[in-house]
């Protein structure tokens, strides 16, 4: 698989959305930022967030909806750049919306029956026009918060926490029928299924102490971050520190793909006109990358 370089110098960027006219909307963690990277690789930004947007999706409304960890404080070494604990000026996480016609940018949730939101991460729209996100929460030198999953309404009248005590779920994707959420742990290298019975509604864990159903759990020292879903079913998650996509079947069969050189790698998207365009987002040197990935990607819902 080749992988074609598409833009350099993005700070720390995620969440990237295949648009229609061939350009790629990305979030930069570090910078706070929106920004484009237009289909001859010129990066213009399209609004400023602060804290520290982590992933982004389109609404029904098409406006793009983030999710706003609230900032993280930075480290570099042997030429990367990556995130460490919770910023020293952090306030609280955030779901935000932003018109991206005019850079017009309002926040929707700050928090959820009276509980603040930590580190929103990664989001998804259903069919129904809501969105689950995942909260990776935060973390101190001597503090981690436990995690949790949420849905709620694009129009901001309602949010629900709908599992909670994961640890550090990151990456969110719908199956194909769209009756099962996939959600991806950073630090256990875990990869969850639940099962989905209504519109924000998840099936009871199957046993007290599973959130959900396990697909697969990587062995070593593997990080998984977010994640896109092909047509066929398969799931696609960046991850580390081996630096590409492992791509899990349904019941637990992987294959790796590795993104040569690079360490820190956050996320896919596929866009195109077959989409078989697979946007890559290596975060730690902060580029971008497309592939022609072997199969079809899954359209969002918007």
């Amino acid at each position: 698989m080749n992988f074609d370089l598409v833009a350099t110098g993005l700070g720390f960027p995620e969440g990237p959305i295949a648009m229609p006219d061939g350009s790629v909307l990305y979030v930069d963690i570090r910078g706070g930022t929106l920004g484009r990277v237009g289909p001859d690789g010129t990066v213009t930004t399209v609004a400023r967030l602060g804290g520290g947007p982590n992933g982004a999706a389109i609404g029904p409304d098409q406006a793009v909806y983030v999710c706003n960890n609230g900032g993280m404080a930075w480290h570099e070494a042997g030429g990367l750049t990556f995130p460490g604990h919770m910023a020293d000026d952090y306030q609280t996480g955030s779901i935000q919306r932003v018109d991206p016609a005019t850079g017009a940018v309002s926040t929707l949730y700050t928090q959820c029956d009276g509980h603040p939101l930590r580190g929103p991460n990664d989001i998804v729209f259903d069919r129904h026009g809501g969105f689950w996100f995942s909260d990776l929460g935060k973390s101190t030198e001597w503090t981690l918060d436990r995690g949790a999953l949420y849905y709620a309404r694009a129009d901001g009248s309602k949010i629900t926490r709908v599992r909670h005590g994961l640890v550090s779920p990151n990456g969110v994707g719908l199956s194909p029928r769209q009756d099962v959420l996939y959600v991806a742990e950073t630090w256990t290298g875990r990869l969850w299924a639940f099962d989905i019975v209504a519109p924000g509604v998840l099936a009871p864990p199957p046993a007290p102490w599973l959130p959900g159903r396990l697909v697969a759990t990587l062995p070593g020292y593997r990080m998984l971050d977010s994640l896109a879903v092909e047509q066929s079913g398969r799931i696609c998650v960046a991850g580390g520190p081996d630096g590409g996509i492992t791509v899990f079947d349904p019941d637990g069969g992987n294959e790796h793909h590795a993104l040569p050189g690079e360490v820190i790698v956050t996320n896919i998207c596929f866009g195109g006109a077959d989409l078989r365009d697979a946007w890559i987002t290596a975060s730690g040197t902060g580029r971008l990358y497309r592939t022609r990935w072997p199969r079809p990607g899954l359209p969002l819902n918007h």
